[in-house]
C-alpha cells in the first residue's frame, strides 16, 4: 500500500486495520475515497451525503451526476441482497428473478452473493454493484456513503411489507419480561442492523433495560445464527428481525415451540432496493418499471412471508422511523462512524475465526 494511501486511510481506519481492510475485499479505491474531499463535485446542497454525491433537490439521496459523460449504462448489471441469511440461498431463490430482470431490462443480470453488509456498501461505491438490497439498518449507510437510490420495497396489497424488532428466548428459560435478561448474554446481529443492534439500543432502556451495561452484548453476525445461537444456549436471548424468525420456522429449520417471544417492537419497513446513483436515466427508469411489473412466484412468497409484488418507497418518508432510531441510539451514517463500524465488525469476526 503506498504511503499516500495509508495517510489517506488511517485517517478514518486505526493503521492496525488497513491491512486487514484490504484482506477482507475492500477496494483501494474506497479506503483512498474515505478522505478525497478535494475530489468532491461542487453542489449547493449535500446534507448528510459523502461529498461524493450532492442533493440539490432535498431528498436526501443522491442526484444523478450534472455531466452525461457519468452516467454509466453497464453491458452487464451486477445484482446483491443483504446478507442477513446465509448469502447462497438467496442466491437461489433470486435466480429467477434476475433472470427476468434481464430478460426485462435487456442487459445480463448477474448475482453476487454478499457476506457482509460492509462488502455490499463498498462494492456499490466502487461501481462494481448496480443493483442491490439492503437490510432496513444498512440502508441509510448506502445512501450516505455509496449513493444508493431507495426505490422499491417487497409488499403486500394494503402497501410496504414490514416486520417488527423481537427478542427471542428458548421456551424452558424463564425470562418473560426484558428486565429478566439482566445480567445475561444477548445476541446482537451486526453493527449496522436496525432490529438486530440499532433499535434495541434506542427502545430498550425506556423498558428498563441498557445494553452493554445491563447485559453482554455479543454480535452474531446474522440474524439466523443468533437463533440457532439460543437454541444451542450459546446466548440467554437474541434480538432480531421477526421476518427472519417466522422464516426459519417455515422451512423447518427450528420448531416455534422450543421458543418465546418476550417483547415485540412498533413495525419497520422490510430492506430496501436501490440503485446506483449514476446509472444512465433511461437505464434506471426501466430497472424500476421491470422491478413494479413484477409478480412474486409462489417460492418467492413463501420465502418472504407472503409478499406478492414490489412496492415504491420513499426514502425521506418511509425510512424516517428507522433514521429516528438510528438517531437516538447514537448512530450517524457517516464515514467516521462506518471507520467505527468497520473496525468492530473486523475484531469481531477475527475473534469467531479464533474460536472465541
Amino acid at each position: 500500500m503506498t504511503k499516500m494511501v495509508w495517510c489517506i486511510a488511517s485517517a478514518i481506519v486505526p493503521p492496525t486495520r488497513i491491512n486487514k481492510l484490504a484482506r477482507a475485499g475492500f477496494s483501494i479505491g474506497l479506503i483512498c475515497a474515505l478522505s478525497l474531499a478535494a475530489q468532491a463535485q461542487a453542489c449547493a446542497n449535500r446534507g448528510e451525503l459523502d461529498v461524493a454525491y450532492c442533493d440539490e433537490n432535498h431528498d436526501l439521496v443522491a442526484d444523478l451526476p450534472t455531466s452525461p459523460d457519468k452516467f454509466k449504462d453497464p453491458a452487464e448489471l451486477i445484482f446483491s441482497y443483504s446478507p442477513i441469511e446465509e448469502p447462497m440461498m438467496f442466491a437461489k431463490v433470486w435466480r429467477p428473478f434476475a433472470d427476468y430482470l434481464g430478460q426485462c431490462v435487456g442487459k445480463p443480470i448477474r448475482f453476487r452473493a454478499i457476506q457482509t453488509n460492509i462488502t455490499e456498501i463498498d462494492a456499490l461505491r466502487a461501481g462494481n454493484l448496480h443493483i442491490a438490497a439492503f437490510s432496513t439498518g444498512t440502508t441509510a449507510f448506502a445512501v450516505n456513503l455509496a449513493g444508493a437510490v431507495p426505490f422499491a420495497a417487497k409488499g403486500l396489497a394494503e402497501g410496504i411489507q414490514s416486520y417488527r424488532l423481537i427478542v427471542l428466548v428458548r421456551n424452558d428459560r424463564p425470562y418473560s419480561k426484558l428486565t429478566d435478561l439482566k445480567g445475561k448474554i444477548i445476541a446482537h446481529t451486526s453493527i449496522t442492523s436496525n432490529s438486530g443492534n440499532l433499535a434495541p439500543r434506542a427502545l430498550f432502556p425506556a423498558h428498563g433495560l441498557k445494553p452493554d451495561v445491563d447485559y453482554r452484548v455479543v454480535y452474531s453476525g446474522k440474524h439466523d445464527q443468533s437463533v440457532l445461537g439460543v437454541s444451542s444456549g450459546d446466548y440467554d436471548a437474541a434480538v432480531l428481525s421477526s421476518s427472519v424468525f417466522d422464516r426459519m420456522v417455515r422451512r423447518g429449520q427450528i420448531k416455534a415451540h422450543e421458543f418465546r417471544i418476550i417483547f415485540r417492537s412498533d413495525p419497520f419497513p422490510t430492506s430496501a432496493f436501490v440503485h446506483a446513483h449514476d446509472l444512465a436515466p433511461d437505464l434506471s427508469k426501466r430497472v424500476r418499471e421491470c422491478f413494479f411489473n413484477f409478480h412474486f412466484s409462489d417460492e418467492l412468497k413463501n420465502v418472504f412471508d407472503g409478499a406478492t409484488r414490489f412496492v415504491p418507497i420513499d426514502y425521506q418518508r418511509d425510512w424516517l422511523a428507522v433514521r429516528q432510531v438510528a438517531k437516538s441510539s447514537g448512530t450517524v451514517y457517516n464515514f467516521a462512524n462506518y471507520g467505527k463500524v468497520t473496525n468492530q465488525d473486523l475484531a469481531q469476526s477475527g475473534k469467531k475465526k479464533s474460536g472465541e
